[in-house]
């Protein structure tokens, strides 16, 4: 799930958050944000099971936590780029996995 927050006005970074990013995707989601000029905010494991517990770290037992992600970049179009390819690469494997199972 993406949220966009945009801020209009000069030398504003506009944000781009990303809930539940796969542990398998979030390597190539970094690597993909730093080759378009984009930086990570923040970047948080949130507990599945208990909305309070929140590191800033991968815990030891990654398991039962979803990643969040806030990426900010001056250009707004780098935003939409990222957020295009980051939809694409779901769809793909998506596509891959139900032609595994057919």
């Amino acid at each position: 799930m993406l949220t966009e927050r945009y801020i209009d006005g000069l030398n504003q970074r506009h944000q781009l958050e990303f809930n539940n990013v796969g542990k398998e995707i979030l390597p190539w989601l970094e690597d993909v944000a730093a080759e378009n000029n984009c930086k990570i905010d923040r970047k948080e494991w949130k507990s599945k099971y208990n909305s309070y517990v929140i590191y800033d770290y991968e815990p030891f037992c990654s398991d039962g936590f979803e990643i969040n992600l806030v990426i900010s970049s001056f250009s707004r179009e780098h935003l939409d780029f990222l957020k295009y390819l980051y939809e694409n690469k779901l769809n793909t494997i998506e596509y891959l996995n139900n032609c595994v199972i057919s």
